[in-house]
């Protein structure tokens, strides 16, 4: 239930009203596939010819609303009903479900649609001074299409003491975010700027306030270290005050993003801003269960969660200003709750919603609760570390289906489910017929065919789970469910940013509806907005990522030039090694080791040297062990299957003491050649072997063939814009703020060509030219200077 007040007015519709006040129950284990069916359901063909089939007196979709004032506001309760229609003396509301569910064990209607139907009920009896109104709940089964009816009269009195008690319950919510809202915009009139501006932030921030008070999308290319985090909050939290805002999205992609935003806000909060958010967890990283399980037989945060989840959303909204989600799992077990689905909850009631890209832009996990058709939220999206969001949305838009699955699935089932059976055997069948037509690896230009066993597969499985009980069989299926679900329905939206291919590997075959240019499905979820803000340190070159998320150079960008002083770095470019993979060799191997061995001459202290791949960095390794650099250095080796715990007792190294230097190796485009602060003394260098390209292969190539097609250069937009953003987001790591000093060396001669020189920031046009001879002494220099 999502409450807007605007002009003192509470706007609800009678469906939203229902579902929360009168919600009971388990959570359910197919939960998020009845939700998928529910949508569905919505406006479906059964509506239309249920509507139809009544007679020329039933009026259809029938639009019906009432103001209540209530204290110092009004509350505008509005909905359609899906027909009214005479009875004899009596008027009666019909309200429809389309249902899986056998009808047969029905033996009354369920509670919540009665209360809808009730609602509607007193609204048209209100309006049309009737004594009495007829309720009628009509459920008609989605496949068999039987119809089975429960109907009952009420008096107008009782329709108005149920309404009472309904709004009695109402109130309860609706005051809470009347004086909630009060409080906040009164806050945010009086808030400051909490830090004095550093060069370049003031410009920053008054560019963020114009974008969001013109409805625009600004790209702002920023540096880390200028405050890029309160710069786009603090405006946007002006703006919400003024444009009566409902929702503040802060998007990120890692969560050392989150702890930021999270800081910002408690910042602001010092300055006695008052504004309540949340932060969403992962369901499987806040799931008080080893695994996760959203059965009521197994989970007891599922059983009768709908009971006691009101309870525990009250007490959290009120009792916290911050939703975190220490908070939300304290809550949960309290009260016996899902905590992720009270994250959800809350997130209605929080002004501002800090949380991964997924909840915005995935089609598999959008918060549809914000984001349906029909909304009318009034949004800011602030958009972190953006240049990650075309790779992310590749794989948010793309789907790829297995053949052997679906034998698989077909194994498992039990013998009496042999139309399930069946669909699994004509979707295997299909995807044969592919591999035969189109061979091992080839693009295509359709699976129509494919497609059409899918959604046979579909409607089977819907009738199979809803009949089946849980067991292990269901997970399987389920699995496969939901990636045909999302195959037709990534199927049902492509644009001709898409290609379709087919691929065998590991004795597997696969088809792949490829997003190669996400801007299409973006734009559909950028339109929720009133305005976007998207920030990044490397947004280089810009035009490319308009291009990619938006699909349009026009909208607007700026360039904050870095607050850092320049002699506290300085930048080296290497003439005299490559990473070219043809040229990788011992001898230029034994470069890079000697490269490190000056960095590690010019200064006692901790660096980090980035390369291309693992394979490449463990080859080095070798090397480094072999001629003893390890006598001059602690050497820290980043793997490539570490866990959280792994991943922190990495970086705690940087801040320990030691006799002597720390050199750690790492993956460029990893985990901790970005968002990561290690400030001061704890990182003193980075060196960057190579230019970062993406591996050659099959789909890096059809990014190029397409944009060659498309009029833009194509190994640019597939390998050398993806490498350097690599690149620049590995050489931040050093300079993070105004007290950081550090050298940055780039090994690979390629950056010396034009198409890679402008591609460096403004700020690096001092950088330096060595070789391996003269390298050694110029780091000395440096550090020379710096004392």
């Amino acid at each position: 239930m999502i409450l807007q007040l605007r002009d003192n007015q509470i706007q609800i519709s009678v469906r939203q009203l229902v579902e929360f006040l009168f919600r009971s129950g388990d959570l359910a284990a197919k939960g998020s596939r009845k939700a998928a069916l529910d949508a569905m359901q919505e406006g479906s063909r059964i509506h239309k010819k249920i509507q139809k089939s009544m007679g020329v007196e039933y009026k259809e979709e029938v639009s019906l609303k009432q103001v209540f004032h209530h204290r110092e506001y009004d509350i505008l309760l509005e909905g359609r009903a899906d027909g009214i229609f005479p009875k004899g003396d009596i008027w009666v509301i019909d309200e429809i479900k389309g249902t899986y569910q056998n009808l047969q064990d029905m033996e009354e209607a369920i509670y919540v649609h009665k209360a809808q139907a009730m609602c509607y009920g007193y609204l048209y009896g209100l309006q049309n001074h009737l004594p009495r109104v007829g309720i009628q709940m009509t459920y008609c089964h989605l496949e068999s299409e039987e119809i089975k009816r429960f109907y009952e009269e009420l008096s107008m009195e009782e329709l108005e003491q149920w309404m009472e008690d309904a709004k009695l319950q109402f109130f309860i919510w609706s005051d809470y975010v009347y004086e909630e809202k009060k409080k906040r915009d009164d806050s945010i009139r009086q808030l400051t700027f909490p830090f004095v501006y550093r060069t370049g932030q003031r410009k920053m921030t008054a560019s963020v306030y114009q974008a969001l008070k013109k409805e625009e999308i600004l790209f702002v290319q920023a540096p880390t270290g200028i405050g890029k985090t309160i710069s786009t909050i603090f405006p946007a939290i002006k703006r919400m005050e003024e444009d009566q805002m409902d929702k503040l999205f802060y998007l990120t992609a890692k969560t050392i993003t989150r702890t930021a935003a999270e800081e910002t806000f408690e910042r602001l909060r010092e300055k006695r801003l008052c504004f309540h958010t949340v932060t969403l967890t992962a369901k499987e990283k806040i799931c008080p269960l080893e695994e996760v399980d959203c059965n009521p037989d197994t989970c007891p945060y599922a059983k009768g969660h709908y009971d006691r989840i009101n309870e525990a959303l009250y007490q959290l909204i009120t009792g916290e200003e911050v939703f975190s989600r220490t908070k939300i799992e304290d809550y949960a077990k309290r009260y016996e709750v899902c905590p992720y689905e009270l994250s959800l909850d809350a997130s209605n009631f929080a002004d501002g919603i800090i949380c991964d890209y997924n909840y915005v832009f995935d089609p598999k996990v959008q918060l549809r609760r914000f984001f349906a058709e029909g909304k009318t939220l009034k949004m800011y999206y602030l958009i972190d570390e953006a240049h990650n969001l075309v790779d992310r949305a590749r794989g948010m838009y793309s789907s790829m289906l297995c053949k052997e699955d679906f034998l698989e699935v077909q194994k498992l089932l039990p013998e009496y489910a042999k139309s399930m059976k069946h669909a699994c055997r004509r979707c295997n069948k299909e995807m044969l017929h592919l591999k035969k037509q189109w061979g091992s690896q080839a693009v295509i230009g359709d699976t129509d065919k494919l497609t059409y066993a899918l959604v046979r597969f579909v409607t089977e499985a819907d009738r199979f789970l809803e009949e089946l009980a849980p067991g292990n069989e269901e997970k399987e299926l389920l699995e496969l469910y939901f990636k045909v679900q999302h195959y037709l329905n990534i199927y049902d939206t492509m644009d001709d940013g898409y290609e379709i291919y087919v691929l065998e590997s590991g004795g597997r075959f696969y088809c792949k509806l490829f997003c190669i240019n996400p801007s299409g499905q973006l734009k559909r979820c950028f339109a929720y907005s009133k305005a976007s803000i998207l920030f990044s340190a490397t947004f280089l070159p810009v035009n490319y990522y308009k291009n990619l998320l938006i699909g349009n150079e026009e909208e607007k960008a700026i360039y904050v030039p870095s607050p850092f002083c320049a002699e506290k770095r300085s930048i080296y470019v290497a003439d005299d090694v490559t990473s070219r993979y043809a040229r990788r060799n011992k001898t230029e191997y034994e470069k890079i080791f000697w490269y490190m061995n000056a960095v590690l001459d010019g200064k006692k202290g901790n660096y980090i040297t980035f390369f291309p791949s693992y394979e490449m960095l463990n080859q080095t390794a070798q090397l480094i062990y072999q001629m003893g650099l390890d006598v001059k250095a602690d050497i820290l080796i980043q793997n490539q299957t570490m866990g959280e715990s792994e991943r922190e007792e990495f970086l705690q190294e940087f801040g320990k003491s030691r006799k002597k230097s720390l050199m750690a190796l790492c993956v460029m485009g990893g985990i901790f050649s970005e968002g990561i602060d290690l400030t001061n003394e704890r990182l003193i260098g980075t060196i960057i072997v190579g230019t970062g390209l993406p591996g050659f292969g099959f789909e890096q190539n059809l990014l190029k063939e397409y944009f060659d097609k498309q009029g833009y250069p194509g190994f640019a937009y597939a390998y050398r814009y993806p490498g350097m953003n690599k690149v620049l987001q590995a050489a931040g790591r050093v300079i993070r703020t105004q007290e950081d000093e550090g050298v940055i060396l780039l090994l690979d001669d390629r950056f010396l060509g034009v198409e890679y020189e402008g591609l460096f920031p403004i700020e690096w046009q001092d950088r330096k030219r060595v070789t391996l001879a003269e390298v050694g002494h110029k780091i000395k220099e440096f550090w020379k200077g710096r004392k």
